[in-house]
């Protein structure tokens, strides 16, 4: 006997963006089983309506397409994210240490406070990082761990202790462990040339039990989810090893507790021994393997060790080892043989060139035939290599680490060299498919409004203009990257990424109008109601009693149990409260204006306050 099919789900009196240029605006949509069944006016999307529909108005709020990342550090992400502490947006370095400090002193032994990537010193007013000094006032006896972007690591004297580096510790191949006069370590980590001696430090900390893995795990989608994120193809990266580091993501798909959807690419882990690695894993898995939420994507972004050319515009720039074409070769030959995707990650031209003259040699051999390659980041790659990417025909997915880090690079390479870094609209002419992301956890952030302001902007977070008028995009290009453009990266092109009849139903109902808010104003954008496969996921505002309830943070000590973010400076939604209006929030986010007061006279640390107005369900003020 067959399951009926429930009816559909109808969303009226939205501002629909539909990334779809056939009809590139609606205002009702119709979903059933998962996707869009119908897109147009009311009138049109009514007639689908049963006796059992659910009929949801949007109050003429913009909906946009579910966000997808196409370059996200997710499943390793999900496994620490409840353990991490998160200074994106904060405006000063003085609220980030208060925020060190509260954390410390709630975390217990042995655990560790670990700050790790997302901010940058040029978001502070103070426009410098901490101090050693700093970091050991603030917390003087529990572990901590903060990375800034891929140059460096800051421990407190309790982190050195424990990770047990001292006088007659040597400095790792490719990073150096800075000492004081007397040779004692001072609690700077340098990455030069690469940023393992910082992963290989931060690998040394606890990590959570199992049931709190898929706790945290859950939490990061959540917090995915309230900013419109419904996709995401995950890079794999340095310490996820497969299968072992896949059992929370495989469980919660098992499950059917994903709300998100992960493509996810397969990441060496044993320098010299990549082309078993890969062998091994062609036996096991097959590209495209699972589902709708949850399937593999091929291999990268780390192919082959030789070829990794991690970005660090403090550093000078690094030259690839001699013998990294032949390495290459042989795993984009097995790769190719075996019709696998594949993925490398390439920052700088020089290296870029290097690795296309494999590929170009691969080719003659064994052709591409339209196979799905990218490059990742190809932060300065030139017009001439953007040309012979798309000869072979392949991708390049493009992140906001500049916003991060463009002050260094223009101080390294001059404001003009910064002007096309990366040249995305000399990709987009050429014709290459190029899709968005973050890259996040551990340089930018996950949050992919700061990205989209970027994008629109040309302004690093710390506010450095680095490209006129001709190197932006406009609002509508800057979405559809994020949207359709991302869905090549996962071979799901024509499945998803419009709001258009067929495609799967994935979408966000935003708290302002991408289109039309000061371009300031972007970053500060959420989900008011994000559905993924035709299932609301997130919800707040007038849209909470639609969503699932929140699950409780697990430990209850984690920095997201107080500060479950990014740094939230404007009210998510201006919604009308029960509230009698004396009692409203000044803000206009409905919180009792006493309960305001309250907060503003606290003599909590920051992170305490946060928390407290966060339970409140206000976020109207900087904390």
């Amino acid at each position: 006997m067959t399951t009926p099919t429930p009816d559909p789900l109808i969303l009226l009196n939205g501002r629909f963006h539909t990334v779809d240029k056939s009809r590139p605006e609606a205002s009702a949509v119709a979903i059933q089983d998962g996707r869009f069944l119908a897109v147009g006016d009311a009138d049109e999307v009514m007639r689908h309506r049963g006796a059992n529909s659910e009929v949801i108005d949007l109050n003429g709020r913009t909906a946009i397409p579910g966000l997808n990342d196409s370059h996200l550090h997710l499943i390793r992400g999900g496994l620490n994210y409840n353990l991490e502490l998160r200074w994106e947006g904060v405006p000063s370095l003085a609220d980030a240490l208060r925020m060190l400090k509260a954390q410390a002193a709630r975390t217990p032994h042995p655990q560790w406070v670990r700050v790790v990537g997302g901010w940058t010193e040029f978001q502070f007013a103070e426009k410098r990082l901490p101090t050693l000094d700093e970091i050991n006032a603030a917390a003087p006896d529990t572990p901590v761990f903060i990375l800034h972007l891929y140059d460096r690591a800051l421990l407190n004297r309790a982190a050195l202790r424990t990770v047990g580096y001292t006088k007659d510790t040597p400095n790792p191949p490719g990073g150096e462990i800075v000492r004081d006069a007397a040779g004692n370590p001072t609690g700077m980590l340098i990455a030069r040339p690469n940023a393992m001696i910082l992963y290989a430090t931060l690998a040394k900390g606890p990590a959570l039990p199992l049931e709190q893995q898929v706790n945290s795990t859950r939490q990061f989608m959540r917090e995915l989810n309230r900013l419109g994120v419904t996709s995401a193809i995950d890079a794999g990266g340095g310490f996820q090893n497969y299968p072992e580091d896949y059992a929370v993501v495989d469980q919660l798909a098992r499950d059917e507790q994903l709300t998100i959807r992960i493509a996810y690419n397969l990441f060496t882990q044993n320098k010299g021994k990549e082309l078993g690695d890969f062998e091994k894993w062609t036996d096991m898995v097959a590209p495209g393997q699972g589902s709708d939420f949850y399937r593999h994507n091929g291999a990268g972004e780390m192919l082959v060790f030789s070829a990794a050319d991690f970005e660090d515009f403090l550093e000078p720039r690094p030259e690839l080892a001699a013998g990294m074409e032949d390495e290459l070769e042989k795993v984009v030959r097995h790769l190719i043989s075996k019709r696998w995707p594949f993925r490398l990650h390439a920052t700088y031209n020089e290296s870029i060139t290097r690795m296309l003259d494999v590929f170009e040699k691969v080719d003659r051999d064994i052709p591409f035939d339209g196979l799905h390659w990218m490059f990742d980041h190809c932060e300065t790659i030139t017009p001439h290599n953007i040309d012979r990417v798309k000869a072979l025909g392949g991708g390049i997915a493009i992140q906001h680490r500049m916003a991060f880090q463009g002050e260094y690079f223009v101080d390294r390479y001059g404001a003009e060299a910064a002007t096309h870094t990366p040249p995305i609209q000399r990709m987009l002419s050429s014709g290459v498919p190029v899709g968005a992301g973050t890259d996040a956890t551990r340089v930018a952030s996950y949050n992919p409004w700061t990205a989209l302001y970027w994008l629109v902007s040309g302004r690093t977070v710390g506010g450095l203009r680095l490209y006129e008028a001709a190197g932006r995009l406009s609002r509508d290009t800057a979405l559809e990257l994020w949207t359709a453009g991302s869905a090549w990266f996962s071979s799901e092109q024509g499945k998803k990424g419009r709001i258009q009849e067929g495609m799967l139903a994935d979408l966000s109902v935003l708290s302002r109008d991408f289109f039309s808010v000061p371009e300031d104003d972007i970053k500060a954008i959420e989900s008011v109601l994000t559905i993924v496969g035709g299932k609301i996921v997130y919800g707040q505002a007038e849209f909470t009693p639609l969503a699932p309830p929140p699950i409780p943070v697990l430990p209850d000590w984690s920095p997201v149990s107080k500060v479950a973010g990014h740094y939230r400076a404007v009210a998510p939604a201006a919604h009308k409260s029960a509230l009698p209006a004396a009692h409203q929030c000044r803000g206009a986010c409905g919180v009792h204006a006493h309960a305001h007061d309250k907060a503003r006279k606290s003599t909590l640390p920051v992170a305490d306050v946060g928390g407290f107005w966060g339970a409140l369900g206000c976020s109207c003020f900087a904390f």
